[in-house]
């Protein structure tokens, strides 16, 4: 699936949310857990950039999905990561100002892109937003990330060890290194937009 991809924003107030159209798509994780690579990969472009320092997503960033009519077909916001020690408090704290807004209120969002790192024991931070999601009735899809870089045994076992933790019966693999899982994905998220 390729569309042409417009930033739209970078949101730090509820206020500077752009005016509800679309479905929206909602990615969040741990900081380093790799939005940004899978929503490039996702788009077929470098829409989302890609940094090696955790933690410098502080906005939510927007992005519109045109077709090739250049109509806004949907859009992706890209969360701030969390869990990350470096990022200072005062940053973190700020967040639920704009973020629990956007979650919880949000009319057009349509999908919570839960992503975790296969490669790491399962994250308690990780559990609570799945959690907070479930509590707010907004619809998700879990995501492992990085399962390129786990054998096959070894990633079946940490996808079951992830199920179990996250209480997920279902946690979709994917490598945005070697794009495994990455179209599996768009059914996933076309299949919750309306008509």
């Amino acid at each position: 699936m390729r569309y042409t991809t417009q930033f739209m924003i970078s949101a730090l107030s509820a206020e500077q949310f752009p005016e509800p159209s679309v479905g929206e798509i909602a990615f969040l994780g741990r900081s380093n857990v790799g939005k940004s690579s899978l929503l490039n990969n996702l788009v077929g472009d470098k829409a989302a950039r890609v940094s090696s320092t955790p933690g410098r997503t502080r906005a939510i960033n927007f992005f519109a999905l045109l077709d090739q009519g250049q109509r806004r077909k949907l859009i992706f916001a890209d969360l701030p990561g969390y869990g990350y020690a470096k990022i200072s408090r005062s940053i973190s704290a700020e967040w639920p100002k704009f973020i629990e807004p956007y979650l919880g209120e949000r009319a057009t969002l349509a999908l919570c892109v839960c992503l975790v790192d296969t490669n790491i024991p399962p994250q308690e931070s990780d559990t609570m937003l799945i959690t907070a999601l479930r509590q707010m009735q907004r619809p998700h899809i879990v995501v492992g990330t990085k399962s390129d870089r786990l054998g096959g045994n070894q990633l079946a076992k940490s996808l079951a060890v992830l199920k179990k933790a996250h209480g997920e019966e279902r946690i979709l693999a994917v490598s945005s290194k070697t794009e495994n899982g990455v179209k599996a994905l768009w059914p996933e998220i076309l299949g919750v937009l309306p008509g």
